[in-house]
């Protein structure tokens, strides 16, 4: 099974201010899990190799759409460089504990409320990011989360706007993703910052404009706290 994708033409992109810096020590999550990955590329393999193939549309489960990561954004933007947004300008993160090769997110239960994974329907727009590196892996609760070069990605719902990057160095191991799947490690804070508390619910009101306080039409690059921290 091909995942579909749409393509879109993304107006220049702003310039970066490259910061140096340097990862903060790691460190081990409260939360593992072990949803182990459906590649796209080997869906059709594993399919005729099977007895009885069933296609992952069938099992997976139905997402709402305000829920679904509709596209991927990958552009530079001023101090922080290259990232990957979504449709709304919320910044995208990878985890080190988790794995590319082969695609595995070892974060759920309360991870997950902090970290909710980038789901989506199989059908994304991409700017800026090459199609052929995105793919999903399948949740545990059959949810489908987008790939990048085989990297889960996620949102924070410790991030308060549209921009800004306050997931970035988070216990070591989360980091600002990079439209070609690679961490950023730019603007990383002093120390080693600890993620929020776990929030009430899953933690995606916090983001995709559920909340009407964190309005996406305010989101602004440019603007001089877009990476702020306030830890």
């Amino acid at each position: 099974m091909a995942l579909g994708k749409r393509t879109v033409i993304v107006a220049g992109a702003l310039a970066a201010l490259v910061l140096p810096g340097c990862a903060p020590a790691g460190y081990n999550p409260d939360d593992f899990g072990g949803a182990q990955a459906q590649p796209v590329v080997n869906a059709a393999n594993a399919a005729s190799a099977a007895p009885e193939p069933v296609e992952t549309e069938d099992i997976a489960v139905e997402v709402a759409d305000e829920d679904l990561t509709k596209e991927l954004v990958g552009k530079a933007v001023d101090k922080m460089g290259d990232v990957v947004t979504d449709e709304d300008g919320w910044l995208l993160y990878r985890f080190e504990e988790d794995s590319n090769d082969p695609a595995t997110s070892n974060c759920e239960g309360d991870c997950a409320k902090i970290w909710p994974p980038a789901l989506t329907d199989g059908d994304p727009i991409l700017s800026g990011v090459d199609e052929d590196l995105v793919g999903t892996v399948n949740r545990p609760d059959g949810t489908r989360q987008l790939t990048i070069d085989g990297w889960p990605i996620y949102y924070y719902a410790g991030d308060e706007k549209p921009g800004d990057w306050k997931g970035q160095g988070v216990g070591g191991t989360w980091y600002v993703v990079q439209p070609d799947g690679t961490k950023n490690l730019e603007c990383l804070p002093e120390g080693t910052p600890k993620p929020i508390a776990v929030p009430d619910g899953d933690g995606r009101d916090n983001i995709k404009g559920l909340d009407d306080s964190k309005d996406s039409d305010s989101f602004d690059s440019d603007s001089e706290d877009s990476g702020d921290y306030d830890y």
